[in-house]
């Protein structure tokens, strides 16, 4: 029985193997063989586009796409304008598309981090992109506010010959593009960094003039009050700039207008933008909020006073992303208290400001303070203080509780464990 088993076996595998070499019958065995293809890591290309993919689903992502689509064929024709009326101020104008065109990429990444999950890799989950995103954006277009505040003081040397023909049409245009996508798609990220960051000198007089026009028509605070959004503001205040411009040069042609109202555009460029990188590179710094400071101090003093708690150490809290804050603490208990219960009691007091939140409880050791180790043959919690000879030859006349050394041997010897 157990011979016929086993040729019944060895059937099986000659079947097996000639099943094998059948369905290999036809393929190229020859070049080089990869073993271990199906174990190869996707490529960042690979990934980017599945990502994409995915993306592209959501209705959210298509009208942002369709808007980044429309922004950037936008900035495209303005900046062909920029070259045809050789304006300066129109190039600065146009630079404020291309902040769109960022801000709108800005708003599908933030599409995007909502739907993923915390990874190995991204302990704390994506969001963090989002910062880094929106401070990108803020510096870039600074950067590209030297570069026009630096070709502006040139041309105030050797004033260009500006041509009006499209300059009106161009800012008009610009204008209604700005504004379509600031106010019809809803930036998470940048509306957050505009309610949180400090406002820009530019909201600051136009919000000192509201209030005084609202005093006169009660009607507009809901519209001027309490601070205007800046990136419309900028808009409005570029659009002023360029149609003086205009009229300084078809009616009088005063062509270093045009270079003047570039640097207005610039400066008011780098007003707006400096408050929201500030911002924004705080978080990347991890910093702790300067607002969230008194009410931290004083939910880590209440919680101190829990039953069985001695004390906080190494605490840290710091931003995280937008509206998160994370942090970590040590809590030294004493030895006979409850670990469980005042995790608790520590973590009920401190959800409420950190959402992050990481505790390490240990207890109370009196043989922490202790810079002695345990040897073998000691309990613990009871140390003897170790013996140390003497450095020094003991030829010397001082008097020792061991043996002198032999002569051969006179290095000196700490005895860690006596006998």
């Amino acid at each position: 029985m157990w011979v016929e088993g086993s040729h019944i076996q060895i059937n099986e595998v000659v079947k097996f193997s000639n099943a094998k070499d059948d369905n290999f019958r036809g393929l190229n065995t020859h070049g080089t063989i990869y073993p271990f293809s199906s174990l190869h890591q996707p490529t960042t290309l690979g990934i980017f586009i599945r990502e994409l993919a995915k993306l592209i689903y959501s209705q959210e992502a298509k009208q942002i796409c369709c808007f980044l689509g429309f922004c950037l064929i936008s900035s495209i024709i303005l900046l062909y304008w920029c070259h045809s009326t050789n304006s300066m101020a129109l190039t600065a104008f146009s630079f404020l598309l291309i902040f769109d065109v960022l801000s709108l990429l800005t708003c599908l990444l933030s599409v995007w981090v909502q739907s993923q999950q915390p990874s190995s890799a991204y302990s704390f989950g994506y969001e963090r992109f989002e910062v880094l995103a929106v401070f990108s954006c803020t510096m870039l277009a600074q950067l590209g506010a030297f570069f026009i505040l630096k070709e502006s003081i040139e041309c105030l040397l050797f004033p260009p010959n500006v041509h009006t023909g499209r300059l009106l049409v161009g800012t008009m245009y610009g204008l209604f593009v700005h504004l379509s996508v600031i106010y019809a798609v809803k930036n998470r990220a940048f509306n957050h960094v505009i309610d949180a960051s400090s406002s820009s000198w530019l909201q600051e007089h136009v919000t000192d003039m509201s209030e005084s026009l609202c005093t006169f028509l009660p009607g507009l605070s809901k519209l001027l009050l309490p601070r205007i959004n800046p990136f419309s503001l900028l808009g409005f205040g570029c659009s002023i700039a360029l149609l003086i411009t205009f009229f300084l040069i078809d009616i009088h042609q005063f062509y270093i207008a045009d270079p003047w109202a570039a640097i207005a555009i610039a400066i008011m460029t780098f007003g707006t933008m400096f408050p929201m990188s500030s911002y924004t590179g705080k978080i990347l710094l991890q910093t702790t909020p300067s607002h969230i400071l008194g009410q931290l101090d004083k939910v880590l003093r209440e919680a101190s006073t829990l039953e069985g708690v001695l004390e906080f150490r190494h605490e840290h809290f710091w931003t995280l992303s937008f509206g998160t804050l994370a942090g970590s603490v040590q809590v030294r208990v004493r030895r006979d208290a409850d670990e469980q219960l005042v995790l608790a009691h520590v973590y009920n007091r401190l959800n409420n400001l950190v959402h992050q939140l990481t505790i390490q409880i240990f207890k109370d050791d009196w043989t922490r303070s202790s810079a002695y180790p345990s040897f073998t043959g000691q309990s613990a919690g009871h140390y003897s203080q170790p013996h140390v000879t003497s450095p020094t030859p003991y030829s010397s006349n001082l008097p020792h509780s061991l043996p002198p050394l032999p002569q051969s041997n006179r290095q000196p010897i700490y005895n860690l464990n006596p006998v």
